[in-house]
């Protein structure tokens, strides 16, 4: 019965700390890999978690610049404190429709590339019919 507390506290910490692991983007994972730290959690339990906690888990900064590929990620908090800036205002999402633009270009022109192949190969094949034959 003295137990009951203890064992809960444990428990609640251990799947809390394994959902944060699994939910965290893989970017902003310190120290290992993603995947390694859920072996750890899993395999060590409350001392995996408290690892996670102090070595791995990403630690979330108000700045105005998202760092990437750093020791210590941090994330755009805008300044109104959750409402979301606007989609103009926003580097990586402008980065993100440019590229967007231009693989839509690119497919386009595959697309346009591959029809003009086709016909010439149909036009081929009507010159000389019986070369399909000697292969």
């Amino acid at each position: 019965m003295r137990y009951i507390i203890p064992v809960t506290v444990v428990v609640v910490l251990f799947v809390y700390g394994l959902i944060d692991c699994i939910r965290s983007e893989q970017r902003d994972v310190r120290t290992f890999p993603k995947a390694a730290w859920v072996l750890i959690i899993v395999l060590l339990n409350v001392v995996g978690v408290i690892l996670w906690f102090l070595f791995g888990r990403p630690q979330y900064t108000e700045t105005a610049s998202v760092s990437r590929g750093g020791s210590s990620p941090s994330r755009h908090v805008p300044s109104t404190y959750g409402r979301p800036t606007a989609p103009d205002d926003d580097p990586e999402f402008l980065r993100n429709l440019a590229l967007n633009r231009a693989q839509k270009l690119e497919a386009e022109r595959l697309r346009k590339l591959k029809e003009e192949l086709d016909a010439r190969e149909a036009k081929l094949r009507e010159e000389h019919p019986n070369d399909d034959t000697k292969k």
